[in-house]
């Protein structure tokens, strides 16, 4: 009887830890990572485009209808915010930046002192600098 449950619990203490890293790490792999605050920053992804559209376009797409709807310094809070919770996407933040400068230019028909007082200091300045080259 002592030898069947010694037995027991050398077994158990041997699959017990693979059976929970196994179920841990597949309980992990079905969390929706990038859900809440995320994904109403990078807009709706309810059409199937949207769905096939890389996260930074999305990021894009959404931070230029807010400079459009509001102006370009939500547009630049909504940047910083997202480089702050999608560091992945900090690569494109640049890019981004400069594209909401000529953007602003645009959106105050050609007035750079207008644009440029909505500059923040997202990206290294790339927002000014993206005013600077809207001409």
């Amino acid at each position: 009887m002592k030898l069947a449950a010694r037995r027991m619990a050398r077994t158990l203490a041997l699959v017990l830890p693979v059976v929970m890293v196994m179920t841990g790490t597949l309980a992990v792999t079905q969390v929706r990572w990038a859900g809440g605050a995320d994904s109403q920053l990078l807009g709706p992804t309810g059409s199937s485009d949207a769905a096939e559209e890389p996260p930074q376009q999305q990021l894009r797409r959404h931070l230029l209808a807010e400079l459009w709807e509001n102006d370009p310094g939500v547009a630049l809070d909504g940047l910083a915010q997202a480089m702050r919770e999608r560091p992945s996407l900090t690569q494109y933040c640049t890019g981004i930046a400069k594209e909401l400068g000529r953007a602003a230019v645009e959106k105050y028909k050609g007035n750079l002192e207008k644009a440029r007082a909505f500059a923040r200091p997202v990206c290294d300045e790339s927002f000014a600098s993206g005013v600077s080259t809207a001409r």
